[in-house]
């Protein structure tokens, strides 16, 4: 007589966080798309490969109008991971799933020193303390084309060079130690005092933060040469690098 043995296979479940762009739609939602339109013209596949969250908190829309949207998107080649700031009521079996508990990061908008000119030596000692809490992430060889480099919780440093079509993206601040040639997005997470240098700007995209300027932006006498970008206010700066 033959003995059978059932082994039961165990299933195992973990939660895990990704990084995504997210889309805060604002209406009226024509004038939205056009808005986008034009972003995707000027730097086209930019979003291709990300994923994307669409954040409907500021609207008020019904399953129809949301299943509408979604298509408008992916005839943009944009594909929802999922959607946020909508009751669960409006949840729908066609629609993209609703996130929750999403994470990002404040912007920390910097105290003008006009307003305060004696105590300014003071708060600068406080982001130095707090920068040694950041995950910093170093790149000691080359980025090549279709790469791409994420640190959310952090700066990144490449010691080379950054091709064509390849990304660096960070929480903090970029530092490019060789040419950009491809994309640099800092302050991913909402950080407005994030910067990005580079030795030698040869670059298709800077963003910092929701701000950003293609190549064709930007002024061809920064090319070639030392380059910083920044947040002031809500204007993205760039200058050379003397």
């Amino acid at each position: 007589m033959s003995s059978l043995t059932c082994q039961r296979q165990s299933l195992t479940f973990r939660a895990r966080s990704y990084t995504a762009f997210v889309f805060t739609l604002q209406p009226p939602i024509e004038d939205w798309l056009a808005a986008l339109d034009a972003m995707l013209e000027r730097s086209k596949g930019f979003f291709a490969g990300h994923p994307i969250a669409l954040d409907l908190s500021a609207t008020r829309l019904s399953p129809v109008e949301i299943a509408e949207l979604v298509s408008e998107l992916e005839v943009r080649n944009i594909r929802l991971l999922g959607i946020e700031g909508i009751n669960p009521a409006a949840a729908h079996p066609r629609l993209p799933p609703i996130l929750r508990g999403g994470r990002g990061q404040d912007i920390e908008v910097p105290e003008p020193v006009a307003a305060a000119p004696a105590p300014a030596p003071a708060p600068a000692a406080a982001p130095a303390a707090k920068k040694q809490e950041v995950a910093s992430l170093m790149i000691d060889s080359p980025v090549r084309s279709g790469q791409s480099v994420v640190n959310i919780d952090g700066d990144i440093t490449v010691l080379g060079s950054v091709g064509s079509g390849a990304e660096i993206i960070a929480g903090g601040s970029i530092h490019i130690y060789g040419t950009l040639r491809g994309l640099a997005m800092a302050g991913a997470g909402g950080n407005a005092r994030a910067r990005i240098f580079c030795h030698r700007f040869e670059g298709e995209l800077l963003a910092i933060g929701s701000h950003y300027k293609t190549a064709d932006e930007i002024e061809d006498s920064l090319r070639r040469g030392p380059t910083q970008a920044w947040l002031d206010g809500n204007t993205l700066k760039i200058s050379a690098m003397n």
